[in-house]
C-alpha cells in the first residue's frame, strides 16, 4: 500500500476524512489516466501546445499525491510551453506515464475499485 504514491497530502486536505479521501482517489483515477494519454498523444504528434495544457493540468494532482515524477512533469511541460524542438522527451514521458500507471493499478487494489 502506497509505495507509488502517498497520501499525507490528501489526508490532511480532507482532514482525515476517508470518504473524501476516496472521492479524491476517485477524481485521480478518472481524470489523470485520460490526461496521461492526451499528454502521450501530444508528444508523439509534436502537438507542443497540447502537451504543455496536459501536463499543466496534471501537476496539481500529480504534486498533492506525491507521485515523485512532478519536476519531470515539469520538464514535459516546459518542452510543450517553450516549444523545446530539439530535444528529445521521450524518457522523461515514460517515467510519468509508467508512475501513473503504476499509481492506478496500486489505488485500484488499495480502494478495492
Amino acid at each position: 500500500m502506497e509505495q507509488h504514491y502517498k497520501l499525507i497530502r490528501v489526508r490532511e486536505l480532507a482532514d482525515n476524512d476517508e470518504e473524501f479521501v476516496a472521492t479524491l482517489v476517485g477524481a485521480f483515477l478518472e481524470e489523470v489516466p485520460e490526461d496521461a494519454e492526451r499528454l502521450k498523444k501530444a508528444v508523439a504528434d509534436k502537438n507542443y501546445f497540447e502537451a504543455y495544457q496536459a501536463a499543466h493540468k496534471m501537476k496539481p494532482t500529480i504534486d498533492l499525491f506525491e507521485l515523485g515524477v512532478l519536476d519531470i512533469l515539469i520538464e514535459v511541460q516546459d518542452w510543450g510551453k517553450f516549444e523545446k524542438k530539439e530535444m528529445d522527451i521521450t524518457n522523461q514521458l515514460h517515467t510519468v506515464l509508467t508512475a501513473v500507471e503504476n499509481t492506478v493499478n496500486e489505488m485500484k487494489l488499495d480502494f478495492n475499485l
